[in-house]
């Protein structure tokens, strides 16, 4: 994957995305020795689960104040790349994720926080999940630390599948999903057969879509940046999932992202959730729902390949432009260390910890006692992932959930406004690919002019 130009990318970056205003970062308070922390994250239930804990964070770090900018993920990520990208200065640190990380290391974006971790004793870094490491890493430094890591499994109610008198394969591939999805849809009032994603956002229902893309063997662009939005494979895969969604899937799937599946499934209403597998510590809470103990999970479904899940890590960077670096790494330090962990596990339950990120968590016997069913294939999900081999073809690209270049922020919203249409029924499959298939192109001629 080649280098971007950092003035192109940078007014890639801005483009179409407007910042709302907000305080500025790293504010010193009237009483001249406290340090206030700007850190903006996205809403998901372990990022709530910090904020609730940050008066531990205070009486360990006396003098540094945390104000917390929390945003759905959609709007997040608009406010923090242009945020970075702009220089704005509006943030001391950021929930980022290795979407953007090697990118923004690159362009210097942000702060090197490998001399951080080191001078960092017990910090370990060597025990972050190699794969992820690897991903938030730019020439063997890290420049973003992981908060949690994720790959993506199937999720499903075992006592429904026992009502139904059905099974789960051991390996299941997308076809014998969807045939299970039509069984269980309507099992109990109010159920559907599966959650997926429906939401428009790169970052939503791109995620899933990429996934079943690439075990389809489809891809988004040969190697010679030819777009292939209107290949077979790639229109296989937009009617199976469409197609699955609208038959079996929630009601106003065009409308459901992360979000909302992890709370319909969480509440008893699907017998099958695919998607991240940071689920677990929602949906394994007894506080949060009606489920916790009655699921099983499968690996990610396959067809043409033996793999088909993803890797991503929400993490946590330092913008280059923030004013009290030191104080960030502090506060970055005691968010992803081993003692965090423990400390959620203390107030909420092991199976609230940040899941996927620190291979010691899943040697503590307190989480191999709450994660059972879920350790295992969470962890093998994360290890085999291989963003740049993601399909059954070479690509250009990197990346098994997104394409890790500039443009995908905005290709990957204009593609998945298409195909969230076509969840909607306001356009059929081929027009949303017709369509899609020219932003494609539009994006991968640039890079044929870049080559020559």
């Amino acid at each position: 994957m080649r280098s971007i130009p950092i003035a192109r990318t940078a007014a890639l970056a801005a483009a179409g995305l407007l910042l709302a205003g907000c305080a500025g970062a790293g504010a010193t308070g009237s009483g001249g020795d406290t340090v206030r922390l700007t850190v903006a994250i996205v809403s998901n239930p372990q990022m709530q689960d910090a904020i609730a804990l940050q008066d531990r964070f205070r009486e360990e770090n006396p003098g540094i104040e945390v104000d917390f900018v929390s945003l759905p993920e959609n709007e997040a990520r608009a406010k923090i790349t242009t945020s970075v990208a702009t220089g704005g200065g509006e943030f001391d640190a950021v929930m980022i994720s290795n979407y953007e990380t090697r990118q923004w290391a690159e362009f210097g974006w942000l702060e090197n926080l490998q001399p951080y971790i080191d001078a960092s004793e017990g910090y370990d870094d060597e025990d972050f999940i190699p794969s992820i490491r690897e991903d938030l890493s730019h020439e063997g430094d890290m420049y973003s630390v992981p908060f949690y890591g994720e790959s993506s499994f199937l999720a499903y109610r075992e006592d429904l599948f026992e009502e139904a008198g059905v099974e789960m394969p051991e390996n299941p591939t997308w076809e014998e999903v969807a045939g299970l999805a039509a069984e269980l849809d309507g099992v109990e009032p109010g159920v559907s057969g599966i959650c997926m994603r429906g939401l428009a956002g790169w970052g939503e229902m791109l995620s899933p879509f990429n996934s079943m893309l690439n075990t389809f063997g489809g891809r988004w662009y040969d190697r010679g940046w030819n777009a292939e939005l209107d290949s077979p494979e790639f229109r296989r895969t937009a009617d199976f999932y469409v197609d699955l969604v609208r038959a079996h899937g929630q009601p106003g799937a065009a409308n459901s992202g992360f979000g909302d599946c992890l709370n319909r499934y969480a509440q008893g209403r699907a017998a099958m959730f695919y998607d991240s597998t940071s689920m677990v510590s929602t949906i394994e809470d007894d506080s949060a729902g009606k489920v916790a103990g009655l699921n099983g999970y499968a690996p990610a479904p396959v067809a043409e390949t033996d793999y088909g899940g993803w890797l991503y890590t929400w993490s946590l960077g330092i913008p280059a432009t923030s004013e009290h670096k030191e104080e960030a790494w502090r506060f970055l330090e005691w968010m992803t260390d081993k003692d965090y962990i423990r400390l959620v596990a203390d107030e909420y339950g092991w199976q609230r910890v940040p899941p996927g990120n620190r291979l010691s968590t899943f040697e503590e016997p307190g989480y191999q006692e709450a994660a059972g069913a879920y350790a295992d294939p969470m962890l093998q999900g994360i290890e085999q992932a291989d963003p740049a081999d993601p399909g059954t073809r070479p690509v250009p690209y990197q990346g098994i959930g997104f394409l890790a270049i500039p443009e995908f922020q905005d290709l990957g919203t204009r593609v998945s406004q298409q195909l969230s249409a076509a969840i909607a029924g306001q356009v059929t499959v081929g027009e949303a690919l017709a369509q899609s298939q020219r932003y494609a192109q539009d994006v991968g001629d640039t890079y044929k002019e870049d080559e020559r």
